[in-house]
């Protein structure tokens, strides 16, 4: 993050930062950097703000262990104000909750599945799909056509099922199901990509399918 713009400081010297998680987007929280927070905050990778009740440097977490791992950092267009993409330890607010915007009594962790990231994922698949680097494997499939893509989907499902029954059975015999259960979940990941894969290569958006999905709901 050395490399990371500076903001363009106001008369003040604070900008607001705004917190978010990186997995699902939730506004965590909002405080305030001056430029000494803003500098720590890029040379240590955890977020740091400008305490303006005690008129000093704050290191998010640094009494609770709460800390904020930034994954991160833009300025808005005017740069007067900064965006933290992060990944959390435990609760955000000092009430407990995993977001200052929850209500009391909110739970402080995660419930959501980190779905969102499967934009990110998505937005990589459709650049190799657009662009066609060299040396890529999604390349090397998108270029193989529908019959390739279609067969990896096929492969893989194949393989989905082999570790979902590996995976009863050795719940039905009391074995450890670390093994088994890691087996299936490396292969649904090679599934959810190959089918992603196959869509680009047809052309056809996720948020098509989410579409079908959506109007589902409730069946």
């Amino acid at each position: 993050m050395n490399t990371q713009p500076r903001p363009s400081w106001p008369e003040d010297g604070l900008i607001a930062a705004v917190v978010q998680d990186a997995a699902d987007a939730s506004v965590l929280m909002v405080g305030w950097m001056d430029e000494e927070a803003f500098e720590a905050t890029v040379a240590t990778g955890e977020v740091h703000f400008h305490s303006r009740s005690r008129d000093r440097l704050w290191r998010k977490g640094e009494t609770s262990g709460n800390v904020l791992h930034v994954r991160r950092l833009a300025l808005d267009c005017d740069g007067d104000a900064v965006l933290l993409e992060v990944d959390p330890v435990g609760p955000t607010c000092h009430r407990g909750t995993r977001s200052c915007f929850d209500p009391e009594g909110a739970p402080a962790e995660r419930t959501g599945q980190d779905l969102a990231w499967l934009e990110t994922l998505w937005s990589v698949i459709a650049a190799r799909a657009r662009e066609r680097p060299i040396g890529s494997y999604t390349t090397s499939l998108v270029e193989g056509g529908v019959d390739a893509t279609s067969r990896k989907v096929v492969e893989e499902a194949t393989e989905v099922l082999i570790a979902a029954k590996d995976d009863a059975a050795a719940g039905a015999t009391g074995v450890d199901r670390a093994v088994t259960r890691g087996a299936l979940v490396g292969e649904t990941a090679d599934l959810l990509y190959h089918a992603l894969v196959l869509i680009a290569e047809r052309d056809v958006s996720p948020r098509a399918v989410v579409d079908i999905l959506r109007s589902r709901h409730g069946d």
